[in-house]
């Protein structure tokens, strides 16, 4: 039943880092870009939420997400329009440069608002429920089940829509897709509010399980690449797949040493298979969202 027990927290935890990590992995199918920005914006989604709930707007918790979320939003459509927009015809190197030097930004003008202490929400949400001798928090049961409500709409979105194809022929072929009519331009400012939306949700909700750190935005962004690494690079759901063996085995890898070295037991465990697998799980030399 231990084990149990930990295969559920990893399944938990994995299920918000494959968010991270899809998000992650939509900017580099259309733009062919790794956003190392991409990690602020998880923490200004979840102190987006904290400031939302602070005076002078004294929201609830629960509805701070929202005014949080389009403030993410925002941040992801002017760094875009401001920062890779105007260096879309250059190197990859040189546009990863660059949002190494926006996540700093973001990251100092995070820390000189809200200061550098441990901050936390203040919510009611501590208690656990049994299910067949499982413990699962409310915080944690939330997570989960948000997490698999964004996938439901994630691939709703991709299949069902005109959106959805449109965003699949531009990572493709972004030039071939203008040619037949489809704006790239609006794929590309819907790709930036997925990818927002993805990791200022997971932000809050990992932030309602444990707690604020301006420097958590590093951390995560560390856990999307790899999970990306591991998935595919391009390939979405081979980013949720990543997501959660992540979470999975940092979690399973507590019952044999510290908890303190988890991070080390899943990323020790990624480098072994990425070593037989270069390409990843379902990576391909195919490109695209898929």
């Amino acid at each position: 039943m231990y084990y149990l027990q930990l295969l559920l927290n990893g399944i938990v935890a994995g299920g918000v880092y494959a968010l991270f990590a899809v998000g992650l992995t939509m900017v580099y199918s259309i733009f062919r870009f790794i956003n190392f920005a991409h990690g602020e914006l998880i923490a200004w989604g979840a102190y987006g939420v904290l400031l939302f709930t602070l005076p002078p707007f004294g929201l609830p918790l629960w509805l701070a997400l929202f005014p949080a979320l389009l403030l993410v939003i925002a941040i992801a459509l002017l760094q875009n329009q401001l920062v890779f927009a105007p260096l879309k015809n250059s190197q990859p190197v040189t546009l990863l440069i660059a949002s190494i030097g926006l996540s700093f930004l973001l990251r100092s003008a995070l820390q000189l608002y809200f200061g550098s202490d441990l901050r936390s929400y203040q919510t009611g949400f501590h208690e656990s429920i049994e299910l067949g001798g499982l413990l699962i928090s409310s915080v944690q049961l939330a997570m989960l089940c948000l997490s698999i409500l964004f996938f439901v709409i994630l691939h709703l979105l991709l299949t069902q829509t005109l959106t959805g194809k449109s965003m699949r022929a531009v990572s493709d072929s972004m030039e071939l897709a203008g040619i037949y009519g489809i704006s790239t331009k609006k794929v590309s400012i819907f790709v930036w509010i997925i990818s927002a939306v993805f990791a200022a949700s997971g932000g809050f909700l990992l932030a309602l399980d444990t707690s604020l750190d301006p420097m958590m935005g590093l951390s995560f962004m560390i856990k999307s690449f790899a999970a990306v690494l591991l998935g595919g690079v391009g390939n979405v759901w081979g980013a949720l797949l990543g997501g959660l063996c992540i979470g999975i085995i940092e979690n399973m890898g507590t019952a044999f040493i510290s908890p303190g070295y988890k991070d080390l037991t899943a990323f020790v465990l990624i480098i072994t298979i990425l070593l037989f697998r270069p390409q990843g799980i379902l990576g391909s030399t195919a490109k695209g969202v898929r």
